[in-house]
């Protein structure tokens, strides 16, 4: 499996467009990525405005077509508006997935 970490921090008055714009990205990889196995996005306990999503593919192949769907277009465009500096992402693979019973 192929794990994205990103971390970006975004404007505060940005807010609702970039919660709108990673909701969209989020349902709509999960959805309709037959590749996207997992998207999840998290916000910073001491900065609001510091988010992280950890974004789980099947592969590297996965990936590849995620950055060539419509929704990635979509949020690639509207982050240019809610964005505060540039983000990070670190590529990273699972070497122990596990569980806990709920």
């Amino acid at each position: 499996m192929q794990v994205l970490l990103v971390t970006l921090k975004i404007k505060p008055e940005q807010r609702p467009q970039f919660l709108a714009a990673v909701e969209d990205d989020a349902t709509s990889s999960v959805r309709d990525e037959a590749g996207c196995l997992r998207f999840e996005a998290f916000q910073g306990a001491t900065d609001p405005d510091t988010y992280h999503l950890v974004e789980v593919y099947r592969d590297e192949q996965a990936v590849a077509a995620h950055v060539e769907t419509a929704h990635y277009a979509r949020w690639a465009q509207a982050s240019k508006e809610f964005l505060a500096e540039p983000l990070t992402v670190v590529q990273a693979r699972d070497i122990l997935p596990l569980t806990l019973p709920s």
